[in-house]
């Protein structure tokens, strides 16, 4: 089951919401990258990539790419005021150190105890784990967006990942195109819905059990 343009950027937009004025916030790849364009107005945050930025920017426009600045993904990003530069082993020393406060990454599944896995499938060629395993085990909070199901229906939210893992009890946020899900210590909790989506669209979705507050915000 693929995923649109407009659910993408809506997912990305949602999880822009979870950013804090003075953050220092690495963006992993794929629809992560998307929530340096739906920065909150008064919302003044670092993006850190671990090939080396410190102060990134937004997607540049067509035709306005650097081809000497990229992210840890390859993909064009820009630079704000104040950007600094640095190798690879400091990029990494920033995050072992634990001086990021907030990652966002896509995964392949999630467990009901926010167990993460976003790097591997077996049999499929990949490019290696990359500085995700660091990333979820240091940063202060792990956002994960992903689509809620895979592309044969069947649910990303499971009991227990079956595919290996990237770090365990790492997750702190789900955002899929169907809901907003916390991990917390007593289980997963539905805190939105996407609509036209259903609370009992969600809980059918997902195969970890979902525990449904009094009240669940609907996001039109």
């Amino acid at each position: 089951m693929g995923m649109g343009e407009a659910s993408r950027d809506r997912i990305a937009r949602r999880a822009a919401r979870e950013l804090r004025d003075g953050m220092v916030v690495n963006l992993g790849i794929g629809i992560p990258t998307r929530v340096a364009d739906f920065i909150p107005e008064g919302v003044h945050v670092v993006f850190h990539a671990e090939n080396g930025i410190l102060g990134a920017g937004p997607s540049p426009l067509p035709g306005e790419e650097d081809a000497f600045l990229c992210n840890a993904g390859g993909y064009p990003v820009t630079v704000v005021p104040g950007a600094s530069y640095c190798d690879s082993a400091v990029a990494f020393a920033m995050i072992r150190r634990g001086c990021i406060d907030m990652t966002v990454l896509g995964a392949l599944e999630v467990s009901g105890q926010g167990d993460l896995a976003n790097w591997i499938v077996p049999g499929k060629r990949t490019a290696g784990i990359g500085g995700a395993m660091e990333l979820a085990q240091k940063a202060k909070k792990v956002v994960v967006l992903m689509n809620h199901v895979n592309r044969d229906g069947q649910p990303k939210i499971r009991r227990q990942c079956v595919l290996p893992l990237t770090a365990q009890a790492c997750v702190d946020l789900i955002v899929t195109d169907m809901a907003v899900i916390e991990v917390t210590p007593d289980g997963l909790v539905l805190r939105e819905v996407m609509a036209p989506y259903s609370i009992e669209d969600v809980v059918n979705r997902t195969e970890a059990d979902l525990i449904v507050p009094e009240h669940v915000v609907v996001n039109p």
